[in-house]
């Protein structure tokens, strides 16, 4: 196993999620200025920068890595850090998912038809579900004694022929109503997460290149969703505008050539856009240009 302390410290390694996560990941990655490729069976992404070395891995074994010492950093559901009991540095959220920007959820589901309708109605049933030990605390928590087994996938159609219940990840609820399954009860809501690794946390290099490395994505996320708009206005209409005009903070306003128009331009939520351009050249602004937003810093 890799020691981090072999490694040159101006080398970032990161643990990346293969599977469900890889593309959503990947296109986060390239909005931040981190332009991987990779190989339809590699596991070893390229990018041009010396300084960082990534590798795909299952999001269930990333935190185990990281806690080891393999990875300096890595992006892995809040889950899988509580499921490996790993001893990490939870540098922050990362609040994006497979199909929605929402948190997942792990929850219990049982067939539309079943008897059980709470969590106390698992006693002495079976149940198969990936997180075995979430699973495990949460019953020993509501005092259910119940046979919790590991599920190596397809858990849907597990219950009710091999288990009585399952507990299932689950963004929308879409497979599990497909699957005939009603949710009964959430254990928890999961976000992926940046998490470092504690020696590399403590190395001052190590943990500068850590901190940008989520700032930018931070300000890939913060840009989702919101454009720019940049327009001309006459000065004697700017104060009837400004009534009407939403934004981050304020309005950056710059004066043109001559002394009758002026410059502004905002970030808005791209949703209000329908209708806040009529409404500003309704309102006397000429040259409207929308723009798309790569990266906010708050």
């Amino acid at each position: 196993m890799a020691n981090l302390n072999e490694i040159d410290d101006n080398v970032m390694k990161i643990g990346l999620p293969k599977g469900s996560l890889q593309e959503s990941t990947f296109r986060l990655l390239a909005k931040a200025g981190y332009h991987f490729s990779v190989s339809s069976r590699s596991y070893f992404p390229s990018i041009e920068d010396d300084e960082i070395q990534a590798i795909l891995i299952r999001a269930q074994e990333i935190a185990r890595y990281v806690q080891d010492g393999v990875f300096d950093v890595g992006l892995t559901g809040k889950d899988w850090i509580l499921e490996n009991r790993a001893d990490v540095v939870e540098v922050d959220s990362l609040t994006y998912s497979k199909r929605t920007k929402r948190p997942v959820r792990w929850v219990l589901a049982v067939p539309n038809d079943s008897d059980i309708q709470s969590v106390k109605d698992l006693q002495g049933k079976r149940i198969a579900t990936e997180i075995v030990n979430l699973t495990t605390d949460w019953l020993k928590e509501n005092g259910v004694e119940a046979e919790v087994e590991f599920s190596w996938g397809a858990t849907e159609v597990k219950a009710p022929t091999l288990v009585d219940a399952i507990i299932e990840v689950t963004e929308t609820g879409s497979s599990l109503r497909a699957n005939n399954l009603r949710i009964v009860e959430t254990l928890l809501e999961s976000r992926t997460m940046l998490i470092a690794n504690k020696e590399s946390w403590a190395n001052p290099k190590k943990r500068e290149k850590i901190e940008n490395f989520n700032m930018m994505l931070q300000a890939a996320l913060q840009s989702e969703g919101k454009v720019g708009l940049k327009m001309n206005v006459p000065k004697d209409k700017l104060d009837a505008l400004m009534q009407q005009m939403p934004a981050m903070k304020k309005p950056t306003i710059s004066h043109l050539y001559g002394e009758e128009w002026v410059a502004v331009e905002i970030i808005v939520d791209e949703s209000t856009v329908r209708n806040l351009i009529p409404a500003m050249k309704r309102a006397g602004a000429q040259d409207i240009i929308e723009y798309p937003l790569n990266k906010v810093i708050y």
